[in-house]
């Protein structure tokens, strides 16, 4: 049976120096065929015609600020703050919803739940199909499930906003896996949507700088799992980080 359960989502983009695909993000959001949504931009201060494109959608965007920030995650924080709907999702600049029936697909079957998460497909700058990402989200998901790495992109899971909390400052480069984690814990209903969520756009400051976010998820994992855990499953990580997603 179909549910009737609209509730208000925040979708949050965050962007820098990102001319070349800010546009492919905000008409993906714009073009969802879901009307219950809050669009929030928030930019770093690009210099590179960013703020340009974003300004002539103004009038379909709910909140927009550039100003300089502390990274991103002190950008996403500032998203947060703005946000007032029932759930936030992340959608970075570069990155796409699945299709236009992604959001309103999201809430058909289980209403109420806590969160909403589901698959990701990779894409390339030119937009082509990069396939899958090496972590398939599972069936079934809760905190301890990330002992396996990040198992759900941000870009591709619901959260309902009353139990998120800041991302920590601390961290640069994987402080998405800290915040998600922590969201789960925090979760008593947890939906997989059977689908895909969003287009990811390969590479991203993980990606360039690999030693350094490979370093934090060994702290992040090592705070929630335990360090013996942590050693033997961080290899397996090790070992195909330069490779997958």
């Amino acid at each position: 049976m179909e549910s009737n359960y609209m509730p208000k989502v925040s979708v949050i983009t965050v962007s820098y120096q990102a001319a070349d695909c800010i546009t492919y993000t905000i008409n993906s959001v714009l073009s969802q065929s879901y009307s219950h949504i809050e669009y929030i931009i928030v930019d770093g201060s690009s210099k590179d015609g960013t703020t340009a494109i974003i300004e002539q959608y103004s009038t379909k965007i709910a909140h927009y600020l550039s100003e300089p920030d502390k990274g991103i995650y002190d950008a996403m924080n500032k998203g947060l703050q703005l946000a007032t709907g029932d759930y936030v999702l992340f959608m970075n600049a570069g990155d796409e919803f699945y299709d236009a029936g992604t959001i309103a697909n999201t809430f058909q079957k289980t209403p109420y739940a806590d969160i909403y998460y589901g698959q990701t497909r990779l894409i390339h700058s030119d937009r082509t199909d990069a396939g899958e990402r090496w972590h398939i989200a599972p069936e079934q998901l809760d905190w301890k499930s990330f002992k396996k790495g990040m198992l759900v992109c941000h870009q591709a899971i619901f959260i309902r906003r009353t139990i998120v909390a800041p991302y920590d400052l601390k961290y640069r480069f994987s402080g998405d896996i800290d915040w998600i984690i922590n969201c789960l814990k925090r979760a008593k209903t947890i939906v997989y949507t059977q689908s895909y969520i969003c287009k990811y756009l390969v590479g991203g400051a993980s990606k360039q700088y690999a030693i350094r976010s490979l370093t934090e998820r060994f702290l992040i994992m090592k705070k929630h799992y335990g360090l013996l855990t942590t050693i033997v499953l961080h290899l397996l990580i090790i070992a195909r980080f330069p490779f997958k997603k």
